[in-house]
């Protein structure tokens, strides 16, 4: 008989989450820890990341830290150089690190679009091409990328065309990887959170009409949790999803549903 808690386990695996240093990112570096992976908590703020590593530590647990920015090729290389120096394999990629920079379209700059583009779109495809090959040599791995409610649909609260480009452009390019990279036994799908309490969306959310509609427009009637959107990431890479790849999943309360 198959023991349900043998297929949510990580133990003996290896994992980098980008953006771990705070919100979804470090909820999830915590969970996939908890589950029994090492984990590198990799993020452009240095000491953030360290902070995260060091409190998964103190639980009894294994991250370490790595600075990177994922939208610098060099970087990105390094981040899996080092992951591999360290730990000797990679097994989960979290592709999760991502920016927001909120303008009416025919306001925005070109240079804040771009900025976007990189951190978002390319840096995870970067995120993911530097994981892949050492993924493809092992013959398996697990990619999650960090999509978004707004990349399945036209959003409509508030102007955010780029982080809305972005993030459909991730929903596709999950699709399209995974096809890619099932025959090297290669896993890729992408979560699609709805709204969630973070520092990305904390200036947003104070603003109580604005939460209002959110959970008007939300059939469960409240926002996600960072762990909300952690333990769909962590049920996608472990043993339980074996059979998933090139999927979103939506953890959004019901939002695209209706």
């Amino acid at each position: 008989m198959t023991d349900i808690r043998d297929l949510v386990r990580l133990d003996g695996r290896v994992a980098i989450v980008t953006g771990g240093a705070r919100g979804i990112g470090r909820e999830t570096a915590e969970m996939l820890a908890a589950a029994g992976a090492r984990v590198a908590v990799a993020d452009l703020d240095k000491a953030a990341a360290e902070a995260a590593a060091a409190a998964i530590n103190a639980a009894g647990l294994r991250a370490f830290a790595i600075p990177v920015d994922v939208a610098d090729e060099a970087s990105v290389e390094a981040m899996v150089r080092a992951t591999l120096e360290s730990e000797g394999r990679l097994d989960i990629l979290i592709a999760n690190a991502g920016i927001a920079i909120r303008r009416p379209a025919v306001e925005l700059a070109l240079a804040d679009w771009d900025k976007v583009v990189a951190v978002n779109m390319t840096g995870a495809f970067l995120s993911a091409r530097a994981a892949a090959r050492p993924m493809i040599a092992n013959g398996s791995g697990a990619i999650v990328n960090v999509a978004s409610i707004v990349g399945l649909s036209g959003g409509g609260l508030y102007p955010n065309i780029s982080y809305q480009a972005t993030k459909g452009a991730i929903v596709n390019m999950t699709r399209a990887l995974a096809v890619e990279w099932a025959p090297h036994g290669i896993r890729v799908n992408a979560v699609a959170p709805t709204y969630v309490r973070t520092e990305l969306t904390a200036g947003l959310l104070k603003d109580p009409e604005l939460v209002a509609r959110i959970e008007a427009m939300t059939p469960m009637r409240k926002l996600a949790e960072p762990r909300d959107v952690a333990a769909a990431i962590a049920f996608l890479v472990s043993p339980a999803a074996a059979m998933i790849t090139g999927h979103v999943l939506a953890v959004d309360g019901g939002f695209l549903a209706q």
